[in-house]
């Protein structure tokens, strides 16, 4: 089932991510004149900020959503970024680039081992892979939340068969995907980035964009508007702190290789 999420939504709901992005960037101490490629960054606002960092260089962004390539088209241009459609699982270049940058995306892509042999074969010889993704134990609450909704008499058969969209690995389970690539370096790290939303409704727009689309895809019209207003309405009765706030459980894998 391919899913097609709304650009401009995200926009409003991936501050967070753009966070964490930005951390990412500041590691990759660049050169100027790196080819670069993005693997499914949303709409398309670190990408550009990548860009800028190459002058000399360029950033291919790739991602299988078409509203958030018409957004970042939209929303960035320059001589050296381009933007494709294409499904992150169906890469296949050849000693292309100097770095493969991934920032809160490949949780959604379920064929690691795949992959990570399809980013290597994209690397130059000593170029580098540098991802942050969804961990083991990342968004606990939500999870939950959702398979007891799922789970429900009204809405079980919409679910039977349903392939579960995220791939959340431990430390120890991403190192033996690593290991069975001929990188020549590799460093797997988890870190817990919990977060406090600043009102229910900033934790609203996260669950709606980019977190329920899966789910609701699934769902007949009729009944998707119920299904989303369950899960929103139990998320911020159980998340909902004394100040205001809403607390999610976020637990994030680092990933860097060089080939």
């Amino acid at each position: 089932m391919k899913l097609d999420f709304d650009g401009e939504k995200y926009k409003l709901a991936s501050g967070q991510q753009k966070t964490w992005g930005r951390t990412l960037i500041g590691e990759l101490a660049l050169r100027g004149d790196e080819r670069i490629l993005d693997l499914g960054c949303g709409d398309g606002s670190l990408t550009a900020e990548l860009a800028a960092l190459v002058p000399r260089g360029s950033v291919l962004f790739v991602d299988a959503s078409a509203s958030m390539i018409e957004t970042a088209r939209k929303d960035h241009a320059g001589p050296n970024l381009r933007f494709e459609q294409l499904d992150i699982d169906a890469i296949n270049f050849q000693a292309e680039f100097d770095v493969v940058f991934s920032n809160a995306t490949l949780h959604w892509i379920k064929d690691h081992e795949s992959l990570l042999k399809n980013v290597f074969e994209g690397l130059k010889r000593g170029g580098a892979a540098r991802f942050q993704f969804a961990a083991s134990g990342n968004c606990s609450t939500l999870i939950r939340v959702v398979q007891e909704v799922m789970s429900q008499r009204h809405y079980a058969a919409y679910f039977r068969d349903f392939d579960w969209p995220w791939y959340m690995p431990t430390a120890e389970e991403y190192r033996s995907l690593l290991d069975a690539v001929p990188f020549v370096e590799t460093k797997v790290w988890c870190e817990n980035a919990d977060k406090y939303f600043e009102s229910a409704d900033a934790m609203t727009k996260w669950i709606d964009q980019p977190s329920l689309v899966p789910f609701l895809a699934r769902i007949d019209r009729k009944d998707r508007q119920r299904f989303r207003d369950a899960v929103v309405e139990r998320m911020i009765k159980e998340t909902m702190q004394d100040d205001g706030t809403c607390f999610e459980t976020f637990r994030r894998i680092n990933v860097f290789a060089r080939k």
